[in-house]
């Protein structure tokens, strides 16, 4: 029986949203992100250069290495000559058989070597025949040109700072 002042509203059924059968995703842009770029490019980047070191000519990878080489032997005798107080000449010729540069003024008790470590070097000196290296503290500005097959690089000094390779 019904109850006074209450409607009788038929029964309803649980209501459940409306889902459709697929439901879309977010929107998520096409592409690669910044990292996954930037990851690409460095991996590009050290790959070309292990290709190009790789890839370097022998003559010039050898008279790099003689460069380096005669710059540190050049600071040597030059940081010697200063403690020792001797006046040190570099000269691009021998006297000995089998030499192919020589240290003029150093004590006997320091030998430095005398030869290159491959094929011989071309040797130009600019304004003189010889490198003086002290004892003193200022020296003028001198430079060296190494050349090897059609390979070329200076080694030089300001007279202050350090022999080092110097770029043209």
């Amino acid at each position: 029986m019904p109850l006074a002042g209450r409607r009788w509203l038929p029964r309803m059924q649980a209501m459940t949203p409306y889902r459709p059968a697929h439901r879309p995703r977010p929107h998520r842009a096409a592409g690669f992100t910044l990292i996954e770029l930037l990851v690409v490019v460095v991996l590009i980047a050290i790959s070309s250069a292990t290709i190009a070191m790789a890839l370097r000519d022998p003559a010039e990878l050898q008279l790099q290495r003689e460069g380096q080489r005669l710059a540190a032997l050049l600071e040597a005798a030059r940081a010697e000559s200063r403690a020792s107080g001797l006046a040190v000449r570099w000269l691009p010729s021998a006297i000995k058989a089998g030499d192919d540069f020589r240290f003029e003024g150093l004590p006997k008790s320091l030998q430095l070597p005398t030869r290159w470590l491959g094929e011989p070097v071309a040797v130009q000196i600019e304004r003189g025949n010889a490198l003086v290296l002290g004892p003193e503290p200022v020296l003028p500005a001198q430079r060296v040109r190494l050349r090897l097959g059609e390979q070329s690089l200076v080694v030089g000094s300001d007279g202050l700072s350090a022999f080092d390779i110097v770029t043209p």
